[in-house]
């Protein structure tokens, strides 16, 4: 008799079921992983919602499973796996790439054109109790770390991949347009690389309370204060050295022109839902400024876990809400309704 286990998918927008669904078996060269953790990210909530996000599309005649910032432990290990055992502790990173194309040989295999990408149609998710998932993509975490950690070194390495793409220095000024997961990962990353002033901009009050507790120099509620004219007077009318826009925000994007330093350098991170918007590139030109962007991450996942293990950063202080599987539906309703409290919630599994 086939053994089976729950899993959690969206049934059409704004509707979550927990149901049965076969356990998986290690294939050669995968683990199957018993999941204690999976995250809620932003682009989940945006498939729940609404049935896209950028431009991905769900199919909404058919169930689909979200979740991909997942951790927990090795449960079976497949033919030719060296390097887990059974009882490991792992993280894993949820892009499955060709290894072969341009961008895979040149080590920026974050922009491989056929990535296998849990929870990014048409690819399932991991809301499920068991996973079965190649060796190499599975991290191995230190005694001194938990399974919800590692859950969260996902996002984590957006923020650590931003902090990269901006080159944070010591004593770098820092704005952080967004403060979400991900603008308070970045935040976390900006503080490790050394930056000595950080500012963060948000419309929501418990995100900025939230940066704050993380470390965060200054934060500006942007819903009530002047933006460009609150960062001028905190940076001395100079700008900022570094830029990150994590919001996806028309309105924010085009900000970060105003915002950077003469010779300064804008890193965008938040991925908008428009395709095309106003900039002002004539301060982009006057200023010499430098513009980057950030697609997920690339050869992360060690760093982030050492910097997590070694105490460099508390990543787990992120997590505002909690919720088991079969509440999770309350979860992803709680993650669209709730702007007032909610930061970043988890799902015990």
């Amino acid at each position: 008799m086939e053994k089976m286990q729950k899993g959690a998918v969206m049934r059409g927008k704004d509707r979550m079921i927990v149901k049965e669904m076969p356990m998986p078996v290690a294939a050669p060269g995968q683990v199957v992983v018993k999941l204690e953790y999976v995250g809620i990210c932003g682009s989940d909530v945006h498939y729940y919602h609404t049935g896209t996000c950028g431009p991905f599309k769900v199919d909404l005649n058919e169930d689909f499973m979200l979740g991909h910032e997942c951790a927990g432990v090795v449960a079976e290990v497949g033919e030719g796996v060296k390097s887990l055992k059974v009882g490991d502790k792992v993280a894993l990173e949820p892009g499955i790439t060709c290894g072969k194309c341009e961008f895979c040989k040149s080590g920026k295999y974050n922009l491989c054109p056929d990535v296998v990408f849990l929870a990014t149609p048409p690819v399932q998710g991991c809301n499920m109790q068991y996973i079965a998932f190649p060796e190499d993509m599975c991290f191995k975490l230190p005694d001194n770390m938990t399974t919800k950690e590692g859950a969260l070194i996902e996002p984590l390495s957006v923020g650590f991949h931003a902090a990269n793409q901006g080159e944070v220095a010591v004593g770098d000024t820092v704005v952080i347009l967004g403060g979400g997961c991900i603008g308070l990962v970045t935040l976390l990353s900006c503080k490790a690389h050394g930056a000595g002033k950080v500012i963060v901009a948000d419309l929501v009050d418990a995100r900025l309370e939230k940066a704050k507790e993380l470390g965060a120099t200054a934060v500006i509620n942007s819903g009530k204060e002047d933006v460009l004219e609150k960062i001028k007077e905190l940076t001395g009318g100079k700008g900022a050295d570094k830029v990150f826009e994590t919001a996806g925000s028309p309105v924010t994007i085009a900000q970060t022109a105003h915002i950077v330093k003469r010779g300064g350098r804008i890193v965008l991170v938040g991925l908008a839902s428009v395709e095309e918007i106003n900039y002002n590139f004539a301060q982009i030109m006057d200023k010499e400024a430098e513009i980057r962007s950030v697609f997920r991450y690339r050869n992360i996942y060690p760093a982030a876990i050492a910097a997590v293990a070694g105490g460099a950063i508390d990543v787990a202080k992120i997590v505002t809400h909690e919720f088991d599987l079969d509440h999770i539906e309350d979860a992803y309703n709680e993650a669209v309704n709730n702007k007032t409290d909610l930061v970043k919630a988890v799902i015990k599994l």
